[in-house]
């Protein structure tokens, strides 16, 4: 994409000492800061007669820019078809003159710009006229900007209303120096330049559309709506991912053995304390004496046990998720259908009806079934009620996990790794990390440091704002406080790439901002554009 600058008249100061003089193109392509490679070259066709200099260049990195510089106005009287196809292929038309020059401005006036307003036939094409030069006679005149003759010079009201017949932008350049080329005549130009490439790129799309051009554009008639659209939040996976951990076995700390030292599966202790008593007192989470229900006592003593010598305390340094505590099931029955109680008790412990069937078609005897099934209430009982089968059938367990872990967020119990943030510590369970955030799983399971560590340092965030990301891991939900909260919130979740609480986020910033009066919002502390500035910068879906 290229833009075509084509430059008429003389600048030059007829009064001037000084036969050197830079023109006005010349010099702003030489202190633009926007301008680079500059090659300059007499037109081909006029070489003979240098009534044209070509300047190319390039403007906003990768544009290409060409500058036809005509000085003299005799192109009009010697080759009316070239200056009439210079016009026609002009992005931007600049005329300038000396205000010294009043000869000069006359004949501008009277003879050449009907040419050009001829030749531009009704082309919405940018035309900046520029007076450059201080008036220098000594005779006070009328002039509202300066002392000098009327008759000598080119006043100001003369160059304005010349400008004005002929619809184009005045200035005044007193010098060609920096204040005036960059910041005054540049700032104009280029915002020319930016305009006509803007409107090539638009010609260019629809093109690419092969739509029909129209000499009207009519603006579109689209309704505004009064809000924003609705925003659906991603579905809950808390579920599936807990299931999940099941199957890969990822920082699993709790190995259960038949009697006969065959494996079986691993597991999670913080997932079975989360949803069991009995789990709880198998792993001194509390002790006998904090259990005031016998049979959870009686079920625990009957079903498992735990091998002497697998709590001992790990090295220094090693994570304790390492060295997996040993259990053994005491009830063959029991220990031959543990896969099928553990993937009903990670899945959410509501699935009661498929264990029930799960467990018929594994042991095919209606006794072992039922004896199976009443130990499987027994873990699952909460103390001092009993759990009927129409309690396992019904939601009255379902989803024990999501709220029971909140009792293990932030507390050392069964903790195996340790967060320290701004001087802080915030215990956590690897365990928990893994199901809900794949940044962790990789971090705790890959070739990095926090694999082999149990202090992890954490950076980037406050501390607020991480146990915010750890509470909604733990517990599925999210409760930002504010609009800055949220910010912060959706910048951690976008920084560990949780999606939903990235969408939970999102959603609550937009309903926060619907919902608040302009005044309110003009009240706080918020810049939008700072909101928006992050959002685009993070990704943010919405």
């Amino acid at each position: 994409m290229s833009v075509n600058i084509v430059a008429f008249g003389n600048e030059r100061d007829v009064l001037s000492e000084d036969s050197q003089q830079s023109s006005l193109m010349w010099s702003y392509l030489r202190r633009s800061a926007l301008i680079s490679e500059i090659d300059s070259s007499p037109s081909a066709e006029h070489a003979r007669s240098a009534v044209t200099t070509e300047y190319q260049a390039c403007v906003f990195g990768n544009v290409r820019l060409v500058v036809h510089d005509c000085p003299l106005w005799d192109i009009f009287d010697s080759d009316w078809y070239t200056s009439r196809s210079l016009i026609g292929g002009a992005d931007i038309i600049v005329i300038k003159y000396s205000v010294n020059d009043k000869t000069s401005f006359q004949d501008l006036k009277d003879s050449y710009v009907p040419m050009i307003k001829k030749a531009l036939n009704h082309c919405s094409v940018p035309v900046i006229i520029s007076a450059v030069g201080a008036r220098k006679n000594a005779v006070p005149c009328t002039c509202p900007l300066c002392t000098l003759d009327r008759r000598s010079c080119v006043t100001t009201s003369e160059g304005a209303q010349l400008a004005k017949e002929f619809g184009a932008t005045y200035l005044e350049l007193h010098a060609l120096n920096d204040f005036y080329i960059q910041k005054y005549f540049g700032g104009v130009l280029e915002y020319f330049m930016i305009q006509s490439l803007n409107q090539k790129s638009s010609e260019k799309m629809k093109k690419r559309k092969k739509t029909q051009k129209c000499h009207r554009l009519q603006p579109p008639q689209l309704e505004q709506p009064e809000k924003m659209p609705i925003l659906k939040g991603e579905a809950s996976h808390y579920d599936s991912d807990l299931h999940n951990l099941l199957f890969c076995c990822q920082c699993a700390d709790v190995a259960f053995y038949s009697e006969d030292s065959s494996k079986v599966v691993e597991a999670h202790k913080v997932i079975l304390c989360s949803v069991s008593h009995v789990f709880m007192l198998l792993f001194d989470v509390k002790s006998p004496a904090d259990i005031h229900d016998p049979s959870i006592l009686r079920t625990a003593q009957s079903l498992f046990a735990v091998e002497a010598g697998a709590g001992l305390p790990t090295p220094h340094g090693v994570p304790p998720c390492s060295v997996p505590i040993r259990v053994v099931v005491k009830d063959s029955v029991f220990c031959s259908c543990l896969p099928d109680i553990l993937h009903f008790i990670y899945s959410g412990a509501f699935q009661w009806e498929r264990l029930e069937e799960d467990i018929k078609k594994k042991l095919k005897d209606s006794e072992k079934t039922e004896h199976v099934l009443e130990k499987v209430k027994c873990i699952l009982k909460t103390p001092g009620k009993v759990n009927s089968l129409q309690d396992c059938q019904s939601h009255q367990i379902k989803r024990l996990y999501s709220t029971s872990l909140r009792l293990f967020f932030n507390t050392p119990v069964l903790a195996d790794v340790i967060f320290t943030i701004q001087g802080a510590t915030v215990p956590a369970h690897r365990a928990v990390l893994v199901a809900r955030c794949e940044v962790m799983a990789a971090m705790f399971n890959g070739n990095f440091l926090e694999a082999n560590s149990i202090l992890v340092p954490v950076y980037g965030v406050s501390k607020d704002t991480f146990l915010s990301f750890l509470e909604y891991l733990y517990t599925d939900s999210c409760c930002p406080a504010s609009i800055l909260q949220a910010m912060s919130l959706l910048i951690c979740a976008e920084m560990y790439q949780v999606m939903r609480l990235q969408h939970i986020c999102e959603l609550y910033i937009i309903t926060q901002l619907q919902s608040m009066p302009s005044r309110e919002l003009a009240s706080t502390s918020l810049s939008i554009v700072s909101l928006l500035k992050k959002a685009k910068w993070r990704s943010a879906i919405s």
